[in-house]
């Protein structure tokens, strides 16, 4: 896992689940993991703010698979 102030993402965390697969969660106003932490199914990581390049509060929710970007929809339950 990385986390931390990461430009236009600004406060952001990248989870790296194995496989290729990671998972962003960007615009935090506050980070509740450290790089290198592992976390937990259900855990919370992150509060929701407008940090870096945001135009007001959110969550920029990412799936990466081998490097490209994916549709979300097709990894959630």
């Amino acid at each position: 896992m990385s986390a931390g102030w990461n430009g236009n993402y600004g406060k952001s965390i990248l989870i790296d689940h194995g496989n290729g697969v990671m998972t962003r969660y960007a615009h935090s106003s506050k980070l509740l993991v450290s790089a290198g932490q592992t976390a937990s199914q259900g855990q919370t990581i992150g509060l929701v703010g407008s940090t870096g390049r945001s135009s007001g509060p959110h969550v920029h929710f990412e799936v990466i698979v081998k490097g490209d970007t994916t549709n979300p929809l097709d990894y959630l339950r």
